[in-house]
């Protein structure tokens, strides 16, 4: 009799998102499956590139909406307390001028390598 073997990427998700506010329901959407995601007892992590980096500074998604009324900043506080990671793209910040000072609490700077490493840990929802 075979054991059967679990894939380590079933408990885990990656959600990467490249839009911001300029598309307010892909981006609270990706926060929004997070949040999901970890109430379902899933481990989490979200990463954000491109225009998304800003979504990580203060004051950015506090009345940010999606079409279902979804708000971003009620939804970050829940991750926020729950310490779900939440990265953004280094060199996608630094393009934007945005520094490590001027993200909101529970977000931390990451180069690409960091997106990559939990990629393969990862089930990966892009957005």
């Amino acid at each position: 009799m075979t054991e059967a073997t679990t894939d380590p990427r079933e408990n885990r998700v990656l959600i990467t998102v490249s839009c911001g506010t300029n598309n307010p329901n892909r981006s609270v959407r990706a926060f929004h499956l997070a949040q999901v995601a970890h109430s379902m007892g899933k481990e989490v992590a979200i990463f954000l590139l491109d225009e998304a980096v800003y979504l990580a500074r203060k004051g950015v998604a506090e009345n940010l909406r999606a079409p279902t009324g979804d708000v971003a900043d009620d939804i970050i506080a829940y991750l926020q307390e729950f310490e779900v990671p939440m990265y953004a793209c280094a060199p996608c910040a630094k393009t934007r001028q945005i520094k490590a000072e001027d993200l909101m609490e529970g977000f931390e700077m990451a180069p690409a390598t960091k997106m990559w490493e939990l990629a393969c840990q990862s089930t990966t929802v892009s957005l």
